[in-house]
C-alpha cells in the first residue's frame, strides 16, 4: 500500500496535531525509551557553558528543549519554534508542570521561515523533525541565518541502517509492527503509516550532509547511533 508522503505544512501539523495526545507516548514505547537517550547524546554535542540561547526548531511538545534547559550546564533559555499547535499546547503544559516556563519559549513557526532575527541563537536543534520539512535545503538556509558566527548546529534524524541483518529487522518493525501499534493507540493510521514512509524518502546521510554543506555549514559529522537507525548531524556555521 502506497502512502502520501508530501508535506504540505497544513497536512503536516493537522497530522500531528490529531495525534498529540498520544506522541509522547508513543515515542517512548515504539523507542523502548531509547529516544531519550538520543536526545541527551544530541545536548551533549552542543558542549554548552550555561550562556547559550538555543532554538529548537520543529519542537514539537518540547522534549528537546526541556532537556537543553535541564541540562548540566544547563542553556541559558531556549525557543522553541513549531507549527503544530496541539503539540505546543502540550509543551506549554509539561513546561508548567517542570517550572521551566521561564527560561523555555514555545511560539508557531515554519522552519522554512523562522520568526527569529538573523545572527539571534547561539545553537540550534531539531528533533526527529528535519524530514517532515517540505523544503529541507530552505529550512538549512534559515538555521544558518539565524545562527550567530561560530554556532553550532545538531539535527536527530531517522534513517535506515546498512547492515543487512539490521536492516531487514528495522524494515520489519518500521513498517509492520510500529503502524499497527501507533494505529492502535493513537487510531490515526495515516500518521504511523507516514512515519516510516518519510524516512524512506527521506535524504541519505551522505545527502543531507550535502544539502547543509551548501547552505554554508563546515565541520559537519553525521554519527549513525543504535545500529544507525538514527544519525545525529553536527555542523557549525563558520
Amino acid at each position: 500500500m502506497s502512502v502520501d508522503v508530501t508535506k504540505s505544512p497544513e497536512k503536516i501539523s493537522g497530522m500531528f496535531d490529531a495525534i498529540a495526545g498520544n506522541y509522547d507516548f508513543l515515542n517512548h514505547l515504539l523507542s523502548a525509551g531509547i529516544d531519550r537517550r538520543w536526545r541527551k547524546r544530541a545536548i551533549r554535542a552542543l558542549r554548552l557553558t550555561g550562556r547559550e540561547r538555543i532554538l529548537d526548531l520543529c519542537t514539537g511538545t518540547a522534549d528537546l528543549a526541556i532537556a537543553a534547559r535541564t541540562a548540566s550546564p544547563p542553556a541559558h533559555s531556549v525557543v522553541g519554534v513549531d507549527f503544530a499547535g496541539a503539540m505546543l499546547g502540550i509543551g506549554h503544559g509539561k513546561l508548567r508542570q517542570q517550572r521551566l516556563d521561564d527560561r523555555i519559549t514555545l511560539i508557531r513557526g515554519d522552519a522554512s521561515r523562522i520568526p527569529l532575527a538573523s545572527d539571534s541563537v547561539d545553537a540550534i536543534t531539531i528533533g526527529f523533525g528535519i524530514r517532515n520539512v517540505l523544503d529541507t535545503a530552505a529550512a538549512c538556509a534559515e538555521m544558518f541565518r539565524t545562527l550567530h558566527r561560530g554556532g553550532r548546529l545538531v539535527i536527530l534524524e531517522f534513517a535506515i541502517p546498512t547492515t543487512p541483518i539490521i536492516s531487514h529487522g528495522y524494515r520489519f518493525y518500521f513498517n509492520r509492527v510500529l503502524p499497527l501499534i501507533g494505529t492502535l493507540v493513537s487510531r490515526h493510521n495515516a500518521a504511523y503509516g507516514y512515519l516510516p514512509a518519510s524516512v524512506g524518502a527521506f535524504a541519505s546521510p551522505d545527502e543531507f550532509v550535502t544539502i547543509l554543506r551548501h547552505a554554508g555549514f563546515t565541520d559537519i559529522q553525521a554519527s549513525p547511533l543504535t545500529f544507525g537507525i538514527v544519525y545525529l548531524y553536527t555542523a557549525r556555521r563558520p
